[in-house]
């Protein structure tokens, strides 16, 4: 698996962050980098980034530790890395998460826990007895004036109160995970066809252990040759690893691939995204600097510094390369 040629930080990313990063891809076997430290990748959680088709902008979601608030917002391509951070002219009220920019740039697809009607109350799910805040897949169309309106995807797509985490591939299909009658005591991966002018009724994928695990968080390949996936299939190295499984020749899906420890870690992966460049992905990792014991005693001010780290322990984003893969099983493009 190569490793991505570095990309120029930004100025504002404190060398420590920078140090730490490179400790870690040097001694922790990945062969990543943290995406846009101090810029994106900050001291609080940030997941499921998405970039426009000319990759100058970037769609991501920051939230608090416990995801409780959870907002949209955008970064640019500047000459040295990222910048002009700025809150999604769609998003900032309710709670958004997990943008997804269609393959043509047309429309972007994000969740969130605004009401279906005005004035109407949020979604609240129910799975194995217990209480959560429900959310559903909305959508903004692009026209020479930015983003539009909000609309929620009417039908059975948006049925259930726990729809997360849409991808599309570039002939429409909306994939995505969900909590629904079929799902058994978890949450499993829906595929709603693109009819023409609506959403066909979702089909659960049957990919890997099944009913018996999680499947989470899909990022389809927009000519729907393969899927990145978050779950455990048995062998994952900790809460949820990132997966990917290639589509056979008769439409069924092939056994599940774990992305192995360049990309997985002891600690949470999850939301896996595809880059615009062939091979590029990116992925969501709790993983934190390393630390050694004893370590030099710090004062006040410097364990703020650490605790102010983009490797504090929240969830960032990381940058992949799995092109070697793709190219081993036949795809070049």
């Amino acid at each position: 698996m190569n490793a991505f040629p570095s990309r120029p930080p930004s100025p504002r990313a404190p060398r420590a962050i920078l140090a730490a990063c490179f400790l870690l891809a040097a001694g922790a076997g990945t062969a990543g980098e943290l995406f846009a430290p101090g810029v994106v990748s900050g001291p609080f959680n940030e997941t499921s980034a998405t970039f426009t088709p000319d990759g100058d902008t970037v769609y991501f979601t920051r939230g608090n530790f416990v995801s409780s608030q959870t907002t949209i917002l955008s970064a640019r391509r500047v000459q040295d890395g990222y910048g002009d951070v700025r809150v999604a002219p769609f998003s900032g009220i309710w709670k958004d998460s997990e943008p997804h920019v269609s393959p043509d740039g047309k429309r972007l697809f994000f969740v969130s826990n605004r009401p279906a009607t005005p004035g109407g109350d949020s979604p609240i799910g129910t799975m194995n007895g217990q209480t959560f805040p429900g959310a559903n897949i909305w959508y903004v169309d692009r026209s020479d004036a930015g983003w539009g309106e909000p609309v929620r995807i009417d039908g059975e797509v948006n049925r259930v109160p726990m729809v997360f985490n849409p991808a599309v591939a570039a002939n429409g299909n909306l994939y995505f995970s969900a909590h629904r009658e079929d799902t058994d005591r978890g949450y499993q991966i829906y595929m709603a066809p693109w009819t023409g002018d609506g959403y066909g009724a979702p089909q659960r994928l049957d990919i890997g252990i099944g009913l018996d695990g999680n499947h989470m968080d899909p990022a389809i390949d927009p000519r729907e040759r393969f899927l990145l996936f978050a779950g455990n299939e048995g062998d994952s190295l900790g809460a949820a690893d990132i997966y990917i499984v290639f589509r056979n020749d008769d439409a069924s899906w092939g056994t599940p691939i774990h992305l192995g420890a360049e990309i997985n870690s002891r600690y949470l992966e999850n939301a896996p995204t595809l880059g615009r460049d062939f091979g590029e992905i990116f992925v969501t990792s709790m993983r934190p600097a390393p630390t050694t014991y004893p370590m030099p005693r710090r004062d006040l001010a410097g364990l703020q510094h650490s605790l102010e780290d983009p490797l504090n322990g929240s969830r960032n984003l990381w940058r992949f390369d799995i092109s070697d893969l793709l190219h081993g099983h036949g795809i070049h493009d």
